[in-house]
């Protein structure tokens, strides 16, 4: 355990609000073992994560996999803020070209054999998908327009124009984000020891020049707590723009999204398509550009409507925009007549916050004068894709100091050095 004495672990989960999904609490309190070191010659490295978003429990895992002694510190609860209310999406080769294309390949590749390992296809609804782009006008009318087509699936049966293939089996998949997350959490305590911690990380302790402690605040006003750490990683998503150590160094922001998840009254209708569409209202103006994925859960999960937003403190305190979920549900039910009112119900309607950096590339790295203490945010809507090679790369950096499964210099936080945080 990242803490200073070995018996603070029953101290924490009583003094810290427990933690909401009773599978992983039950875990985590009886998850105290005298050593959680892989050689038990060997003092294990203690790491505090700080998130408990996909990026920190995948940072979590990796660690911890490799005989670190890790504790995360979350907020709220595991995954309840983006990385629950994601779409899920995976790509392979979408984000070639630019700085991402070594990141994004090596994770989709990771999370096809992290599927494996944790039997991906029951637990968290990992599967390969075909994936369309198609455009649709609502000034067009209701009139379905892709009859005969063999590209679209029968369920598509709105008023679609220009369908093609931008996605195979091959280079596209999905996930259920939030069941995703969770499940690396339940693995990592029961294989590896993981502790989970829920509270506020206040501030990063500093000596000499390296990282030694995290100071946590309880929930309503109880007592403060000092976690001692050899190392410390800061996965705090949009919450990075509001921790000082960060935000006086580069700038994270909030692109707030939305999404509906609708229930259709004949679930074994939808196929595993995920849709990108060119979306018009009847109104005029820009072209929106709303995504469908359904979930072999018979769930169908729509998102869009994004903009920046100031991220309140609270993750538990996000709602949607009415006028922008109603504006997914026009879309959903001119999509397909099995997404439209009456053949199918809302479940829910949310809203969740993308951390996006003003050069729209991810820092990863250990923070410029501080030893020892690291960053991992920004990652954007490509959060839930990066994952796994973020966390494995992390889990490298930290316990070897450099990474090999891919190369971190571009994301690196040095690149702020020097430069004005609203440089672009």
């Amino acid at each position: 355990m990242a803490v200073a004495s070995p018996h603070l672990t029953t101290t924490l989960l009583f003094n810290f609000r427990p933690i909401r999904n009773s599978k992983i609490s039950a875990r985590i309190t009886s998850s105290s073992s005298p050593s959680r070191s892989m050689d038990s010659q060997k003092p294990s490295k203690r790491v505090i994560v700080c998130g408990g978003g996909v990026i920190g429990i995948c940072t979590a895992y990796f660690l911890s996999k490799s005989g670190a002694a890790v504790t995360v510190i979350e907020k709220s609860s595991i995954a309840s803020a983006a990385s629950g209310k994601a779409g899920g999406f995976l790509a392979l080769d979408w984000c070639d070209g630019g700085p991402l294309s070594n990141l994004a390949r090596t994770s989709f590749n990771l999370h096809r054999s992290l599927s494996e390992d944790l039997d991906g296809p029951q637990s968290y609804g990992y599967r390969p998908l075909t994936t369309l782009s198609l455009s649709i006008n609502e000034s067009d009318g209701s009139k379905s327009s892709s009859a005969g087509n063999s590209i679209l699936p029968e369920w598509v049966d709105g008023p679609c124009k220009n369908p093609r293939v931008i996605g195979t089996e091959e280079n596209t998949a999905q996930v259920h984000p939030k069941m995703f997350t969770r499940v690396l959490v339940e693995r990592a305590v029961e294989r590896y020891g993981l502790e989970v911690v829920i509270g506020k990380v206040e501030s990063v302790v500093v000596e000499d020049g390296t990282a030694t402690a995290v100071v946590v605040a309880a929930e309503n006003g109880g007592n403060r707590r000092e976690l001692a750490a050899d190392a410390v990683v800061l996965a705090l998503g949009p919450w990075s723009g509001r921790f000082e150590m960060l935000s006086g160094l580069f700038r994270v922001y909030g692109l707030k999204a939305h999404s509906i998840i609708l229930e259709p009254k004949e679930r074994g209708v939808i196929g595993p398509h995920a849709l990108f569409l060119s979306y018009r209202l009847a109104q005029g103006g820009k072209a929106l550009d709303p995504e469908v994925y359904p979930r072999p859960t018979g769930e169908v999960y729509r998102c869009g409507m994004s903009a920046e937003a100031e991220v309140p403190e609270d993750p538990e305190e996000i709602v949607g925009n009415p006028e922008s979920i109603a504006v997914l549900k026009r879309v959903a039910s001119n999509v397909s007549s099995h997404l439209r009112e009456g053949d199918a119900q809302v479940k829910t309607e949310q809203a969740c916050f993308l951390p996006c950096t003003d050069d729209s590339i991810p820092v990863i790295g250990e923070l410029p004068g501080i030893k020892g203490c690291y960053v991992a945010t920004g990652h954007s809507c490509w959060g839930i894709l990066n994952g796994p090679a973020t966390g494995a790369a992390m889990a490298e950096l930290v316990l070897d100091g450099h990474a090999s499964i891919v190369d971190l210099s571009p994301f690196s936080p040095a690149r702020f050095v020097g430069c004005s945080k609203r440089f672009l």
